[in-house]
């Protein structure tokens, strides 16, 4: 894919996945074109099961060993492999603009990085990445396409995107499901700032619908870390003009066995809805990240 040029489309991140591919961990749904086994039967790769023939049935495909034990005429049935589709959803929040000074990119452009990458490795392996973008009402909606061209639509949605608003995951999870009618690939990249008790519960109706579903919680160092040392006001990213003074090192322990009970509760929840949860700092290396998440999802196949 030459001639692809987006500040979110690194080389050093695409090179290190260059022999990775994002696979299905449960069956997708599609054509015979990529790399991913289908609920649909017919002539292809691998035999599913054994079906008792009616008229109409491919007699080419009757199993005569079968009759042999029980005299009954069966019907070999295949899965046959077939091509993703992904969604990316990118959450474009106004409290998704924070960066530290310990990072080298906001959370917003790391979260960028994270839904460029995975679209063109979709893209490469002849899947289909499509591409929404929120913050308290959905945004931009690129439905999913495989072709190299397509990659360009969604890097510079990505490119144009502007951090500003609140944060309204459900909103963008019920928009997806009324617009994703066959099985897919959920990622979502957010730093989760919603105040909703239904998150979650969104994602794992998601995966009730055969969807599958993992979520990148991005985060910045210093929202993990609390490094602050000085009085320091604090301003809501997402309510501008609500401030607040405080000591920081009066409430450090305090913030940190709050985030730290915020990220186990959610990665338990997800965990327990089949939802892959991934917590990630903007420090971290973008293709490490990747590389850890997809070198897992290939060895839970």
């Amino acid at each position: 894919m030459k001639g692809q040029s987006s500040p979110y489309l690194l080389p050093e991140v695409l090179n290190r996945l260059g022999s990775l591919t994002l696979k299905a961990r449960h069956v997708a749904e599609g054509i015979l074109t990529g790399l991913h086994r289908s609920p649909h039967h017919g002539a292809s790769i691998e035999f599913a099961e054994h079906k008792e023939y009616s008229p109409g049935d491919d007699v080419r495909h009757l199993d005569w060993k079968a009759f042999g034990r029980f005299d009954k005429y069966y019907v070999k049935q295949f899965e046959q492999e077939t091509n993703l589709q992904g969604y990316l959803l990118v959450d474009s929040s106004a409290s998704m603009e924070y960066q530290s000074p310990d990072a080298p990119w906001s959370k917003r452009e790391y979260a960028s990085i994270l839904a460029a990458s995975l679209a063109y490795l979709l893209i490469r392996q002849q899947d289909c990445a499509g591409l929404v973008t929120f913050a308290d009402a959905p945004g931009t909606f690129i439905p999913p396409r495989a072709t190299t061209a397509h990659l360009s639509h969604i890097t510079g949605a990505l490119d144009r995107l502007v951090g500003e608003g609140g944060t309204d995951i459900v909103r963008a999870l019920d928009h997806l499901a009324e617009v994703s009618r066959r099985r897919s690939t959920v990622l979502v990249f957010s730093d989760l700032f919603d105040t909703s008790p239904d998150v979650v519960k969104r994602l794992q109706q998601l995966r009730a619908r055969k969807h599958e579903v993992a979520v990148f919680h991005v985060l910045d160092p210093w929202e993990l870390t609390f490094p602050f040392e000085d009085v320091t006001e604090f301003e809501d990213m997402e309510q501008p003009g609500r401030r607040v003074v405080i000591d920081p090192s009066a409430l450090r322990k305090a913030y940190l066995e709050e985030i730290g009970a915020f990220l186990d509760d959610l990665r338990v929840r997800c965990f327990e809805a089949d939802v892959d949860y991934v917590t990630v700092s903007t420090r971290s290396a973008p293709d490490r990240v990747l590389s850890s998440f997809l070198a897992k999802r290939a060895g839970r196949r």
